[in-house]
């Protein structure tokens, strides 16, 4: 389920904030939402009832400079890309901004040319950055270990290679291990000991992967998901994803999808 990406531009100074937010809505074309506060205050407010993806904040500022509004966002789990602008160029501005994962550093008088690059810039960051966030919660890292070592003999990678093909229909150990002309028992023994995991454990594993894809990409309930994936009962899916995960398949794609996607 993709997001409208968000971009809040923080200045106290009222015809700062409203060139940089006309400047931003027309160069953006709809693409993104952007929001505007007078000051540190309005910002964390508007930060409580929405993800920010993108901060554009003054430095200099009453009540709370923008590296304390940075410290304050730390604090309520908010951690967005942010391009610092200010009248100042002193470097323990830059140097502490640098600590608090500022990507850019602009000064002001700010060219429209180079605030859009220092934005288009900073969108590709948050872009990396989800790439990043939804292949962590998605990729199961036992299955990266099996896949990586690249140990097994050519009988388990063909089994390997089938059961990535029919990964979402019903698979049995011995319709595999007859694929692969191998004794069932056999098969079994040797597949644990080349993948660390056993024959169910591993399809189980590759199933719930791509579970977790589905419910955090589409809008399918989570009894469509459980059929999708090869599972016959909603009820026996919800069980298997939590033994694994930790948490129920709603409670998962209810917590991902509000830090990312």
């Amino acid at each position: 389920m993709v997001k409208t990406k968000t971009i809040l531009i923080v200045d106290d100074e009222d015809r700062t904030r409203q060139g940089l937010k006309k400047t931003l809505e027309i160069w953006a074309e709809d693409r993104f939402e952007i929001y505007s506060g007078a000051n540190g205050s309005e910002a964390l407010e508007i930060c409580r009832k929405r993800r920010v993806d993108l901060l554009i904040t003054d430095i200099q500022m009453p009540e709370m400079s923008g590296l304390q509004l940075l410290e304050a966002l730390r604090e309520i789990s908010q951690q967005p890309v942010v391009i610092i602008i200010s009248s100042y160029s002193e470097f323990e501005y830059a140097q502490r901004a640098i600590e608090l994962g500022v990507k850019n550093y602009l000064l002001k008088p700010i060219s429209k040319k180079r605030l859009t690059e220092a934005v288009e810039q900073a969108m590709e960051v948050v872009q990396s950055q989800e790439r990043a966030g939804f292949i962590d919660k998605v990729v199961d890292k036992s299955l990266i270990e099996v896949n990586t070592e690249d140990t097994a003999s050519t009988p388990i990678k063909e089994a390997m290679a089938y059961i990535q093909e029919n990964i979402n229909g019903q698979l049995s150990l011995r319709d595999v291990a007859s694929h692969v002309h191998l004794n069932p028992s056999y098969f079994s023994v040797l597949f644990k000991e080349q993948t660390n995991l056993t024959f169910s454990e591993y399809v189980t594993r590759k199933k719930l992967q791509n579970a977790k894809k589905m419910l955090l990409t589409t809008n399918l309930s989570v009894e469509e998901v459980a059929e999708k994936v090869g599972y016959q009962t909603g009820k026996y899916f919800i069980k298997l994803f939590k033994d694994y995960e930790g948490t129920t398949p709603s409670k998962f794609r209810k917590t991902a999808s509000s830090h990312s996607i």
